[in-house]
């Protein structure tokens, strides 16, 4: 089998680590049911940006990995196309994750040469491109017209959302809503932990809210979140804002700065996956301000550790929240008017809600779901192939 994403892949003296959620555990998945498993992606070098993300844990080491380098560009656009096209020739089975350039490509060549297909649906194109820069809004028509059309056809889909990708990008073939968050077992003693977290809250004491993102990526939307801070400081709250995420984070101190609120925004960079959940537990409120998500992994994470969580109205964060705690794409007035009137009742009862509705993610559950998909395409394709 071959997987087709555009994940970037770490190069570290010749080992690979993952820069994300795309690790042993993910990979596992597709091996219980293929006994060989190749990932065409992106390479990119470490740096020392990198340095806090590489360990152990994120090496990749049960897949093969072919891989393009990100430095890539138009001039070598055939000779990717022609890389795509050899690679499905060479694999009996086809998993594609989208929004993906190699995977819209991949599923050409699948059906051309009879391969048996599954798609999975991880992120809204049309929203990731329209709110990445002035280049990706001219991208974002075509990248939402060829989505549609790949997934129209597509005999096997897995959607990561249960409404919001499906209504956009639906199929005629089977599917399945089924989240890619993998949790761990969600231990009681957590919300307690978080209940006496709130009942310890003091008046006069910084609330801290907190967002897990990359800070150099616009449509995460953190600068909405700063600007509210601002406002509702000024207004006698007293809120800071803790921001965990890699990436250049000049373009937001900037924004920190102008409001008046250097000394309110945190900035903790890139975090280890084992130390998230550190930082989850010293926050006190939780918000996901993206103008593009699937499902967000860190809405998710946060919610199992009994964060009172709100976002914005994008992808699939609805379907995640209260919807009395969810505000329209970059209204810093709306995101003041949540905050501004979440008292420590109203903390304590999302605290709650969060750490419950989270309890849909259990990973076994999830793995079960997943799993049954998986073996009913599997089973499906060598039929096919037979």
């Amino acid at each position: 089998m071959i997987f087709f994403h555009g994940h970037k892949f770490i190069n570290k003296n010749g080992k690979y680590y993952t820069s994300g959620s795309l690790n042993n555990g993910v990979f596992q998945r597709y091996l219980n049911w293929f006994g060989e498993v190749t990932v065409f992606a992106n390479e990119r070098y470490a740096t020392k940006e990198h340095a806090k993300l590489i360990n152990d844990n994120n090496e990749v080491t049960n897949v093969n990995l072919d891989l393009i380098n990100t430095k890539v560009n138009l001039r070598n656009f055939i000779t990717v196309i022609r890389k795509v096209k050899k690679a499905v020739n060479n694999h009996d089975y086809i998993v594609v994750r989208m929004p993906s350039f190699y995977g819209i490509v991949a599923v050409r060549y699948a059906k051309k040469m009879n391969r048996k297909y599954l798609i999975e649906v991880v992120g809204c194109p049309w929203d990731a491109f329209w709110n990445h820069s002035l280049k990706g809004k001219i991208i974002a028509p075509f990248m939402w017209l060829f989505t549609r059309k790949t997934l129209k056809d597509a005999p096997y889909a897995v959607y990561v959302t249960n409404e919001f990708l499906q209504s956009r990008y639906p199929t005629k073939g089977k599917s399945i809503g089924c989240s890619d968050v993998v949790l761990p077992r969600l231990e009681k003693g957590t919300l307690e932990k978080r209940i006496e977290k709130i009942n310890l809250l003091e008046k006069g004491k910084p609330i801290i809210i907190g967002t897990t993102a990359a800070v150099n990526v616009r449509y995460k939307g953190q600068e909405y979140v700063i600007k509210a801070v601002s406002k509702l400081n000024k207004e006698g709250h007293n809120f800071e804002y803790h921001l965990a995420g890699g990436g250049d984070n000049q373009y937001l101190k900037s924004v920190a700065k102008e409001y008046g609120v250097e000394d309110k925004v945190v900035f903790l960079g890139a975090l280890p996956h084992d130390k998230v959940f550190e930082y989850l537990d010293n926050i006190d409120i939780y918000i996901q301000p993206s103008k593009q998500e699937g499902l967000p992994r860190a809405l998710v994470e946060a919610m199992s550790r009994g964060c009172p969580s709100l976002g914005s109205k994008t992808g699939g964060i609805p379907e995640l929240l209260n919807k009395e705690l969810i505000f329209n794409n970059g209204s810093v007035d709306e995101i003041c008017d949540l905050l501004g009137n979440m008292d420590k009742k109203m903390i304590l009862a999302e605290a709650k809600r969060s750490f419950e509705k989270a309890k849909e993610f259990d990973s076994q559950l999830l793995g079960q779901k997943r799993n049954h998909f998986y073996k009913i395409f599997a089973e499906g394709a060598r039929v096919s192939n037979d």
